[in-house]
């Protein structure tokens, strides 16, 4: 089968499915090329070496075609910025597909943002493809959640949601909360599957040193990744300030940028005596290293019913690096976390609870948070493996492929 993987975010952004989901669906047998745009995120800023033009086509060290669309750089708190950041990157995709759609069995599209998947299936009445779209974070209950636009606004965008999850040959959730969200909004419940994220985690490598202003016995916290509103690390920065109160050599090294990343910033300049450390983002392989290096791993999602029905790919990542985790979360993800061994999971935003379960943690001997961490790799392992999860990608795409909705040859379209 001809897949196009249509992605706004791609190598070497942070992207979870990035390019290490393309081979595994080229490893099967497939001919699988890339649609994605000019790397920003997610900072919003061209990353080096990199220059926007309308079109680039280039070639990954494996030998897959990615293709570079023209998009407008933006990734802040400005809903204008974020609009054109979106809007442009709709219309490079819908006249690349319209140009190009023919040429591919079905388009694979990574959603947020919604706009590529609306481009697909827009340019799919000139085509013959099929069209599966993978929600990462559910439109448009996420975005009206983040306060950016205003209420007329989102009503259209709702609208525009449901025409997408309705029209899709294919839809795959990551939890079963964010399933049934789908359903609620009109897709067939015959068209979506409940597929779990696994983790891009790596293990060995050359070894990092652990962050700097760590001596020796001294108790590290170690978040990585985006640093946005979302994340709401303000209430994790000041649990941890309460556990110092009885830790006064706690650390919490936070790496990463984002548009929250300036309130961190802030907050070290008016409280030097907090425990917090920033450290500039780093790339996924050395991030590793580093969580090898950590006593216990931070997530949080700050307290909204959005965030009930999502699963944040931390979860798995946490869980394959078998490192104890504080979990500031709720819903299907504090569930899965509960029941893995290694987690103390907390009510999001309550510092105090945080706090607890940080010197929890950091009060027990090195060989007692390494038992944690086995339980919470053995149960990643159980739950969350890469294999299993492709397994079930692919069947999706070949029940998208196959299905009845438009006239296409069924023995053409088969996943092996």
């Amino acid at each position: 089968m001809r897949i196009l993987y249509l992605t706004q975010w791609f190598e070497p952004e942070p992207a979870f499915k990035g390019e290490q989901f393309a081979d595994m669906l080229a490893a099967k047998g497939h001919e699988v090329e890339v649609a994605t745009g000019f790397p920003n995120y997610p900072g919003g800023k061209l990353y080096a070496g990199h220059r926007l033009r309308p079109y680039w086509r280039m070639t990954t060290a494996s030998g897959r075609a990615v293709h570079r669309l023209w998009l407008y750089p933006s990734h802040d708190g400005s809903t204008v910025g974020r609009a054109l950041n979106y809007g442009s990157f709709f219309l490079s995709c819908l006249l690349f597909l319209l140009a190009r759609g023919r040429r591919y069995d079905a388009v694979y599209v990574y959603h947020p943002p919604l706009t590529p998947a609306l481009a697909a299936i827009l340019a799919r009445w000139f085509h013959r493809y099929r069209v599966i779209v993978d929600v990462q974070d559910l439109w448009p209950d996420s975005v009206l959640a983040s306060g950016m636009l205003p209420k007329w606004l989102g009503q259209s965008l709702g609208a525009l949601c449901r025409f997408v999850y309705r029209a899709a040959d294919g839809i795959v959730a990551q939890t079963e909360g964010m399933r049934d969200r789908i359903l609620a909004h009109g897709a067939e419940p015959e068209r979506v599957t409940r597929i779990y994220n696994w983790a891009t985690y790596q293990e060995g490598g050359q070894k990092s040193a652990a962050p700097a202003e760590r001596p020796a016995g001294h108790p590290s916290l170690i978040y990585g990744g985006n640093i946005g509103q979302a994340q709401s690390l303000l209430h994790v920065v000041r649990a941890a300030e309460l556990a110092a109160r009885s830790l006064p050599d706690l650390r919490f090294h936070v790496f990463g940028s984002g548009i929250e990343r300036d309130a961190l910033e802030r907050h070290l300049q008016a409280n030097p005596e907090t425990p917090l450390v920033l450290h500039a983002p780093v790339d996924r392989s050395t991030m590793d290293r580093i969580f090898d290096q950590a006593d216990i791993l931070i997530l949080h999602l700050k307290g909204d019913p959005l965030y009930e029905f999502t699963m944040p790919s931390k979860a798995q990542h946490y869980l394959a690096c078998g490192k104890p985790i504080v979990a500031g979360i709720a819903g299907e993800a504090a569930a899965l976390l509960a029941c893995s061994g290694a987690a103390i999971v907390t009510a999001p935003e309550d510092t105090e609870a945080m706090a607890d379960a940080i010197a929890e943690w950091a009060r027990l001997s090195p060989e007692e948070r390494l038992a944690a961490g086995r339980r919470g790799k053995d149960f990643y392992r159980e739950t969350f493996g890469a294999a299993q999860a492709m397994e079930q990608t692919l069947r999706a795409v070949n029940a998208a492929a196959t299905s009845a909705r438009r006239d296409r040859n069924p023995a053409t379209m088969q996943v092996r």
